[in-house]
């Protein structure tokens, strides 16, 4: 008779699947020795929320297995990292939930009204949407659609990197460039330079100033790690 060999394949299978999470873990919330030698610094060490002010209930942001998670509580609000930054770049990777809805904010001038006196690049379960719009995944919101689709489905991993010099915005998803702007073009509030209408009180060139990095709960249930930043002159 044979030896029964399955419940071995399928221990060896489970033992693999474990060690492969356990080393996306451990890659995550940290900097290579290149990244360090460039000058990045982490803005969330995985394992607290030191560094970040939450602007909302309690219960809203909390830190789960690595990551920073927003439980949707209180259907709204914003957690800041320390610090005020004008010319950076800015990596994170993000995974929504079904229908999920976010933001990552950056140059916030005013905590208290983090939608006029800040720039938000979406976050948003728009997977498989053939013509995103300015509200989709990728979009600088309200401001310009991305030139493509690059999220990933719901529950999957993500990635953004965001630079701001000066007036020029740039946007690589999952390592695609899907937006870039020129903010000196947006010399009227309420209004883009196509003219089409944006919700924005302020003209987006006065959106150069130093400010917050922050990110939104639209209350769904969110997951950020991996935030680095790397400031510019």
């Amino acid at each position: 008779m044979r030896p029964r060999t399955q419940p071995v394949v399928f221990l060896i299978g489970v033992f693999a699947l474990l060690v492969g999470v356990a080393v996306a873990l451990q890659q995550a919330n940290q900097l290579s020795e290149q990244e360090i030698k460039d000058g990045w610094r982490l803005l969330f060490d995985g394992e607290s929320l030191k560094g970040w002010t939450v602007a909302g209930v309690d219960g809203s942001w909390v830190v789960e297995d690595g990551t920073l998670h927003c439980t949707g509580k209180g259907g709204g609000g914003m957690i800041y990292a320390d610090g005020v930054y004008k010319n950076f770049e800015l990596k994170l990777e993000f995974k929504v939930s079904p229908r999920g809805n976010s933001g990552v904010f950056f140059r916030v001038w005013d905590k208290n009204d983090p939608v006029h006196t800040g720039i938000e690049v979406q976050v948003l379960d728009s997977y498989g949407k053939e013509k995103p719009s300015k509200h989709d995944c990728g979009a600088i919101y309200d401001i310009q659609a991305p030139s493509k689709n690059a999220v990933k489905p719901a529950g999957e991993w993500n990635s953004y990197h965001i630079i701001c010099k000066d007036n020029l915005i740039v946007v690589y998803l999952n390592g695609e460039k899907v937006n870039e702007v020129d903010l000196s073009r947006w010399t009227e509030a309420g209004r883009n330079p196509d003219g089409t209408p944006n919700k924005f009180k302020y003209a987006y060139n006065t959106m150069t100033r130093p400010g917050y990095i922050g990110l939104q709960n639209h209350g769904s249930p969110i997951w950020y790690r991996s935030i680095k930043l790397k400031p510019l002159n």
